[in-house]
């Protein structure tokens, strides 16, 4: 996909979807090197991720990828964001008697883990089909044949039919 921003910069968007097409990953390159993601991150609202990402506006076409190997997982301690949710009794005044007959259940952690890792297999299997969008002055321009992520970028991964966002990512440099 080609989007030409507010600020005049364009910006490349690929999509791979994942086997059986329910999740999609989503790399959004800024289109010069001295472009940097963080003017990009400014104007990722929802309306923008939503407007940029429309099934509806891609042309599926053959694209040569290349993306770097990286991995990227996080540990997260859900509590906080649970309690502030109003799910307070479960780790101050638990009641868990469905579950266990004497009543003895805690909870006293909650972990959400996210991982994800590109490499060449990866690559490969999304190399096969991309989506790619052009919005404004770039309708008559051809669709790009390569996708090189040579310099940083946005990842996203996507439930395309609810098309809610499940992790994003922020590449920046090799390890």
């Amino acid at each position: 996909k080609l989007i030409t921003q507010q600020t005049f910069h364009l910006l490349h968007i690929l999509e791979m979807p994942y086997k059986g097409k329910e999740l999609s990953m989503l790399i959004f390159l800024p289109s010069e090197i001295e472009d940097s993601t963080t003017g990009l991150e400014k104007q990722l609202i929802y309306e923008n991720f939503m407007e940029w990402t429309r099934p509806d506006m891609m042309d599926y076409v053959e694209v040569q990828v290349g993306l770097p190997r990286f991995k990227m997982e996080e540990t997260y301690n859900m509590e906080e964001v649970l309690v502030s949710m109003g799910m307070v009794d479960a780790f101050k005044r638990p009641n868990f008697s469905d579950m266990s007959p004497t009543n003895d259940l805690v909870l006293s952690k909650v972990i959400h883990k996210a991982f994800v890792e590109v490499n060449e297999e990866g690559t490969e299997a999304a190399a096969a089909t991309a989506a790619v969008m052009m919005v404004g002055c770039c309708m008559h321009m051809r669709p790009p044949t390569m996708f090189i992520a040579d310099h940083p970028f946005l990842f996203f991964i996507r439930h395309n039919s609810s098309m809610s966002v499940l992790f994003a990512g922020r590449y920046c440099s090799p390890e």
